[in-house]
């Protein structure tokens, strides 16, 4: 039986042709996810203005928990393998606990549009994990590049980093005094979940459903999330929440946890995880559009310079090679 990595002249001319064609569609469903995760930062900042941090935290995942519960069983989703369960409790530490808890607890005093700057260099960590989890091999351009990517995002993040205050941690050097807040910090830890969760969970992909990946995800998170969530809205409950703090919660519930992932794991399992991983190089930019539509938040001409930076990166970064291992 003849198969599609086998080396004969015409397989291999179809196997390349279908790679590529993989390639672009996985990019383009990457932009899609990142567009879907650019808004959350901006969602995030409206819900937690007038809601409890903890009960917003806890309450998404609980309520993108149900509606995946609820799609697993109208759909009746492939289960995991036996197998898969190393992955798949990487993907829940990652994306459901780690990366939404602690930028939940970061937007109680950092600026959205500061926030999705320093989340930048979340394309350096997925390409990290890409290679220590997902078996990818990027060449050492496209290294460079990632790295160029990552020091513009973090440049920014520390000269528009908001004034100290209590509990803040002073970087100095060079005669230049830097403020760095714990805001900054959850939101740098935030980067790295979400780093090994989107490499875990396209592994995944490669064999099961991307929406189902999530959906399993969220599911297994079920047992701590209802009940954390429980106790949050029975200590804390939104009572004084407007319109405006509710649309961001059901945002972050149903579109950042849940139905941006859809799109967001089938294209780096197509693309490759390293590759469609540096479009979140346009996330920021995305965000800074999204805080000024939805809170008013500036954005200044630094922003706007670093912003149109990463976007020249993205499109040299993603001609590089990176080697895959066949699925």
């Amino acid at each position: 039986m003849t198969g599609l990595f086998e080396s004969t002249p015409g397989n291999g001319a179809k196997a390349t042709a279908l790679a590529r064609r993989g390639e672009r569609l996985g990019l383009l469903l990457g932009l899609a996810g990142v567009a879907a995760f650019a808004v959350t930062l901006p969602a995030t900042r409206l819900a937690v203005d007038e809601m409890p941090v903890w009960t917003v935290g806890f309450g998404r995942g609980a309520l993108a928990g149900l509606a995946a519960l609820v799609l697993l069983l109208a759909l009746r989703a492939p289960r995991p393998r036996r197998s898969d369960l190393p992955a798949l409790a990487a993907t829940v530490l990652g994306v459901v606990f780690g990366f939404p808890l602690l930028t939940t607890w970061a937007m109680q005093s950092v600026p959205a549009a500061h926030g999705g700057v320093v989340i930048g260099v979340l394309p350096l960590a997925t390409a990290l994990a890409a290679a220590l989890v997902a078996g990818e091999r990027p060449s050492v351009r496209f290294w460079v590049t990632a790295l160029l990517g990552s020091a513009a995002v973090v440049t920014f993040a520390l000269l528009e980093a908001p004034a100290p205050t209590e509990g803040s941690a002073m970087v100095s050097g060079a005669g230049l005094s830097i403020g760095l807040t714990l805001g900054d910090l959850a939101l740098l830890l935030a980067v790295v979940a979400a780093g090994l969760g989107y490499a875990s969970g396209a592994r995944l992909s490669r064999h099961l459903p991307g929406w189902a990946v999530i959906c399993w995800a969220l599911v297994l998170s079920l047992p701590v999330m209802l009940p954390a969530a429980a106790v949050s809205w029975a200590v804390a409950p939104p009572k004084a929440a407007g319109v405006g703090a509710w649309a961001g919660f059901f945002y972050v519930a149903l579109v950042s946890q849940l139905a941006g992932f859809f799109v967001w794991y089938r294209g780096l399992a197509l693309g490759g995880v390293a590759r469609v991983g540096q479009v979140q190089l346009l996330q920021p930019f995305l965000t800074l559009i999204a805080a000024a539509l939805l809170l008013a938040e500036p954005i200044t001409p630094a922003t706007l310079i670093f912003a149109v930076l990463v976007v020249g990166l993205v499109a040299i970064g993603r001609q590089q090679p990176v080697r895959r291992s066949a699925p």
